[in-house]
């Protein structure tokens, strides 16, 4: 295997670097939920009535499609430039987008704002795993990547706490102000603990243009966004923002004056000899690492996401435009994988996957997401169905109890890595969730009064973050060095797309087995009798088990994914060498 040069400052502090890595993925992870309680004042800001939840949908896919499309490009990046620059980028991007997503005054500029987040928050994933395969041996990267793991599923369990919080004191705006200030000093401290490149000289004072440009950049563009009404009513100033033609706001003086400088800027950064953001070098690692493949990809990927991510999985297993963002994502695989085959510098290098473990933890990956996702979906609406059907916030917390063991056991399966194969561990996480699964699916509609429910999401949540560890350090230690930023990357888009997947075959399912239920219902007449004026108690009983025959086809479709995932684990990670070598082994492969 080859092996990467370590990026500067990659070997200085690296449990200080790792930490802050993690940090990052933590807080980054959150935002991927901190948007649920927010999103009906987000719908009132942009003008959208809180019964027409669908337009709202792109909130969340814009998210989506960031965070997973352009995630293999930024992988390979982080190969080609080192761990650390694409850290700091993608946190400043992170902060960027939470920046225009605060300022955010209609549909586009959210989602916008939410693509970046997206981006930035998707790019720190694979370069913080491959910074601990930089950092760590094989056999001592069990416990670091079970770390890792565990704070980003704390980051997910915190998100909607974190965010009622801030709702309870603020509006929503503040939330994406306080993640651009935590972006920012990330970016910061990272950038000043990796220290720099001896082999470069030292940086001097930043580019003074390039500086201005930015400030009247972020200056202008905020009051653009922002419209304050006094100086909209101000018979001099309001004219700033009094559209010159039409009646869009970057029509305005003041908008032209933001595009204007936002042009400057990037030629400046372009043609500076020591511009603020080195645009050429970034260029250059963008041609290197593949552009029109990362695009192909991300066009597939993008078709995918958009026709489960814009579905109503309460209702319908794709969305109604489904059927033609998927043709176009099979023209975009096609073209992916001609281009593959032509192009001497290809997005994945010919052989990158070649061992049997690598490529295994992707295929592996996709069938934990397609059961993870059944927990996340339907134990909530399971909950909203039963014993909580006021109470969105307390069906939450159901989930919470499942969220709170899955970093548990992201923090055992990375010490059992270390002794045991990445297979085996992986096996066990993985029949554990199917056992989970199996007991959800028995549930009736009082199972959540009692506290028996609690071990079916105890032991469901401990046994995915069992395996989430063993899967990255298989992938890890079966590629090599050069290649580990792509190689996460891949394992987590596999994951991604294997929930948005999983969700709509298992929705499907359920669907029909619903509908096979309503048929044998017995009407109204027959249960309450003919002369009956309002429902009674037995008829909304039978109305309830069917709807909950649809939530326990689910879960049972989980447990069938999460018990694949575990039989794959166990033939396809065998060779993977995740675990210390002992003396026994090695008397063993001496005699």
């Amino acid at each position: 295997m080859t092996t990467r040069p370590a990026a500067p400052g990659e070997a200085r502090s690296p449990r200080a670097l790792l930490g802050l890595a993690a940090v990052a993925v933590a807080f980054a992870a959150a935002d991927t939920y901190v948007v649920v309680l927010a999103l009906p004042d987000l719908m009132a800001s942009a003008g959208i009535p809180i019964d027409e939840l669908q337009r709202a949908a792109p909130i969340i896919s814009g998210f989506l499609l960031g965070y997973v499309a352009m995630l293999p490009l930024i992988g390979r990046i982080a190969d080609l430039r080192g761990r650390l620059p694409v850290l700091t980028a993608a946190l400043v991007v992170f902060a960027f987008g939470s920046l225009v997503t605060a300022l955010a005054y209609d549909m586009p500029s959210m989602v916008a704002g939410r693509f970046l987040q997206g981006l930035g928050g998707g790019g720190l994933v694979p370069a913080t795993l491959a910074l601990v395969a930089d950092l760590y041996p094989r056999e001592r990267r069990g416990v670091p990547l079970g770390l890792v793991s565990a704070v980003q599923e704390i980051g997910s369990v915190l998100g909607p706490l974190f965010g009622a919080v801030v709702l309870a004191v603020a509006d929503w705006r503040a939330i994406f102000a306080i993640n651009l200030a935590v972006g920012l000093l990330l970016a910061a401290a990272i950038r000043m603990l990796a220290g720099s490149d001896p082999a470069r000289p030292a940086r001097r004072i930043p580019d003074p243009v390039g500086v201005v440009l930015l400030l009247v950049l972020l200056g202008a563009g905020a009051t653009v966004f922002w419209s304050p009404p006094r100086l909209m009513a101000d018979l001099t100033w309001g004219e700033l923002l009094t559209p010159v033609v039409g009646s869009g706001r970057w029509l305005t003086p003041l908008g032209l004056a933001t595009i204007a400088a936002a042009v400057l800027l990037v030629i400046r950064c372009a043609t500076a000899a020591r511009p603020l953001v080195d645009l050429r070098s970034w260029a250059r690692s963008t041609r290197e690492a593949d552009l029109l493949g990362a695009l192909l990809l991300a066009a597939s990927l993008g078709g995918v996401i958009l026709a489960f991510a814009t579905a109503d999985p309460e209702v319908q297993a794709f969305s109604e435009q489904g059927l033609w963002y998927l043709l176009g994502a099979a023209v975009a695989t096609v073209a992916l994988v001609l281009h593959l085959r032509r192009t001497t510098t290809p997005l994945v290098p010919h052989g990158a996957l070649r061992a049997r473990p690598a490529w295994g933890a992707v295929v592996v990956s996709f069938f934990v997401g397609a059961a993870l996702i059944a927990a996340l979906v339907a134990v909530p609406l399971f909950a909203r169905s039963t014993s909580y059907r006021d109470s969105q916030l307390m069906a939450a917390l159901v989930l919470v109890r499942f969220l709170v063991a899955l970093p548990v056991g992201a923090v055992v399966g990375g010490y059992l890595t270390r002794r045991h194969s990445a297979g085996v561990v992986t096996a066990v996480g993985m029949a554990l969730a199917a056992v989970g699964f199996a007991l959800m699916s028995q549930w009736d509609s009082d199972a959540l009064e009692g506290w028996t429910c609690n071990v079916a999401l105890l032991v469901g949540g401990f046994g995915f973050g069992l395996a989430l560890a063993p899967v990255n350090a298989a992938v890890l230690a079966s590629t090599d060095d050069d290649v580990h930023g792509l190689a996460s990357a891949l394992v987590v888009v596999a994951r991604m797309v294997g929930m948005l997947v999983g969700i709509s075959a298992l929705t499907a399912i359920g669907l029909r087995r619903y509908y096979a239920a309503q048929d044998k219902l017995r009407t109204v007449a027959e249960i309450c009798g003919p002369e009956a004026t309002k429902v009674c108690k037995a008829y909304r009983t039978q109305q309830l088990d069917a709807a909950i025959t649809q939530e326990q086809t689910v879960f049972l479709g989980a447990a069938v994914s999460a018990a694949l995932a575990a039989v794959l684990a166990l033939v396809l990670f065998r060779g993977a060498a995740t675990r210390a070598v002992s003396a026994g082994d090695l008397l063993r492969t001496a005699g």
